[in-house]
């Protein structure tokens, strides 16, 4: 079974960051200048996690200036740090400046479940984000159909209806046979309709520019 057309269209496939010179020269040619990395990558990818922002937020003029540097479909995937709500209003100011390169933001929670907290960042930001809760801790299980409510996911939960699926990959090294039960897996979200963000994680050897054009080859 091969996915249609459509669906391979709402399927996004990156990695977790692109500014990693030891990508150099197994992914990023030779002689590439840092400056040009994100150009690079958003030719052969359409999406990217942007963690930087869980650590600091930078200005408006940043985000804008990587909104210019990427192609029209290209999307961010911002780290928002639940544990810091007081900056939950700046967060959704500031990301807003990526325009139509906004992809899902990444929510990082990993205290033990505070429904409180929950509520507090789903009507904190600005109306149309998509949501992805990216929780560790056990008590979080069971939070799905919350999340499903406010028309929010949590990461790598594949099981019910969500309106977007949010997978990381976060146990390399994968094989061709891992990354084709992937595919097989992501596929039949795809044919249903869903919109699906996939993430690899990042190594010192750019393994994961790999992984992830390998398992779109698979999925298309």
């Amino acid at each position: 079974m091969t996915a249609t057309q459509p669906s391979v269209e709402r399927l996004h496939v990156g990695t977790s960051g692109w500014a990693y010179p030891s990508w150099k020269p197994g992914f990023y040619p030779a002689g590439t200048d840092s400056r040009d990395f994100l150009r690079f990558y958003s030719e052969r990818f359409d999406t990217v996690e942007l963690n930087t922002t869980g650590y600091r937020l930078p200005a408006e003029e940043q985000f804008r200036r990587w909104a210019d540097a990427v192609p029209a479909g290209f999307t961010f995937a911002p780290k928002l740090p639940g544990h810091r709500p007081q900056i939950l209003a700046e967060f959704g100011e500031r990301v807003s400046a990526l325009g139509d390169r906004l992809g899902p933001v990444r929510v990082a929670l990993t205290s033990v479940r505070d429904d409180g907290l929950l509520v507090l960042v789903l009507g904190s930001l600005p109306p149309g984000l998509r949501l992805a809760f990216d929780v560790a801790h056990p008590s979080w299980d069971g939070v799905e159909p919350l999340l499903a409510e406010a028309g929010a996911v949590r990461v790598n939960d594949l099981g019910g209806d969500a309106p977007f699926r949010y997978v990381r990959l976060r146990e390399p090294p994968y094989d061709d046979a891992a990354l084709a039960e992937w595919a097989e897996r992501l596929r039949t979200h795809l044919d249903a309709g869903s919109e699906v963000f996939v993430y690899v994680r990042h190594e010192n050897e750019p393994n994961a520019p790999r992984y992830a054009a390998r398992l779109r080859e698979f999925v298309g």
